[in-house]
């Protein structure tokens, strides 16, 4: 049976490619992108199941509208994927103040907003799933990406408390979360100004294996938007779907680490209760 999805950032990236691999198989997307004409070459193919929407996610107000409009020009929408966001380059110091602003407004305040908005309809409808687009950088960290694991960790936090809140309604989320993976995303990147302090430095290791095209990728965008759709697909999905390699190595290690530092300090956890006694 053929489903009708919404999806945000639709215009490049994995966006772009769940876009077009749902289209092919024959579902309905309603697509936001901030430049309308981005897929002008998907709506002459596809006009009957392509439909266009001009969304900017820093703009709660618009994502309300736009949210309702989706919803009453499709009746019902099955899956809403949360997928617009975008990198930002740089040691935590470095940042100008718009930037991190900006990098929060679109990553985690605009996808905060659009799951808010979408709440009522899926409750209305009756059920839905909401697919966030996130990262191994949602549980893992690299020097040079502060602000971009800030909020990929935040809508993960957001999304695991408001999953619990909404289950009753027959709402569920999947996080995906792609390693490195052949994209655009590196040719997006917002980048801050380098401090020269920081020459030499984990940071600034990262930013020049990024700039110059060296961090190792091993994530392939059809493959990885296959394993989405499969899982959406799913009845039961896993609440977290790491996607790659690289994703399912880094996270398996990082998570090893923090368990066992945590265990070494059970005793000093205990030690901060009240007494029983008293």
């Amino acid at each position: 049976m053929s489903k009708t999805w919404l999806i945000t950032g639709t215009s490049s990236g994995l966006g772009r490619e769940l876009t077009e691999q749902l289209l092919q198989r024959g579902d309905t997307v309603l697509a936001t992108v901030r430049n309308v004409d981005a897929l002008n070459d998907l709506a002459a193919q596809y006009a009957e199941r392509l439909h266009v929407l001009a969304l900017d996610l820093t703009d709660t107000r618009a994502i309300r509208h736009t949210v309702a409009s989706a919803f009453a020009q499709a009746v019902r929408i099955d899956v809403v994927v949360s997928n617009a966001a975008y990198g930002l380059l740089g040691a935590g110091e470095a940042l100008s103040d718009a930037q991190i602003e900006r990098q929060i407004a679109t990553n985690l305040t605009g996808s905060i907003q659009l799951i808010r908005a979408v709440l009522p309809h899926l409750r209305q409808q009756g059920g839905g799933r909401i697919v966030q687009i996130s990262s191994e950088g949602g549980q893992i960290a690299y020097p040079a990406f502060s602000l971009y694991h800030a909020t990929k960790w935040g809508i993960e936090g957001f999304i695991e408390a408001v999953a619990q809140e909404v289950a009753a309604f027959g709402i569920d989320f999947v996080i995906a979360e792609p390693g490195p993976t052949a994209t655009r995303f590196g040719n997006n990147l917002d980048q801050a100004e380098p401090i020269a302090a920081y020459a030499g430095t984990p940071a600034d290791v990262v930013a020049n294996m990024i700039s110059a095209r060296q961090f190792p990728i091993k994530g392939d965008a059809q493959r990885t938007v296959a394993a989405i759709i499969a899982a959406t697909d799913a009845a039961k999905p896993a609440l977290r779907l790491p996607l790659g390699s690289s994703a399912y190595d880094n996270i398996t290690r990082e998570l090893a680490k923090r368990l066992a530092a945590l265990q070494a300090l059970r005793d000093v956890a205990y030690s901060a209760d009240a007494d029983a006694s008293a």
